[in-house]
């Protein structure tokens, strides 16, 4: 998955204002602890990312963005 593949999940998923806080303010246990924008940053794979998010938020993101 592309980084702007991930971005644009995202956005869907939260809106773009939010989306972004929830990359940059909200650390994840599937993550290392680490935020959306630190896991990125450090080069975890935007796919692994994307299913980390997936199972911390499964009520919000749509059914068909869960791949």
């Amino acid at each position: 998955m592309k980084q702007s593949d991930f971005w644009d999940r995202m956005n869907e998923t939260f809106g773009p204002t939010y989306a972004r806080s929830v990359a940059s303010d909200h650390s994840l246990g599937q993550l290392g602890g680490r935020t959306i924008d630190q896991a990125l940053s450090e080069g975890e794979n935007a796919k692994a990312v994307w299913m980390a998010v997936c199972r911390a938020w499964p009520e919000r993101v749509p059914s068909r963005l869960v791949r």
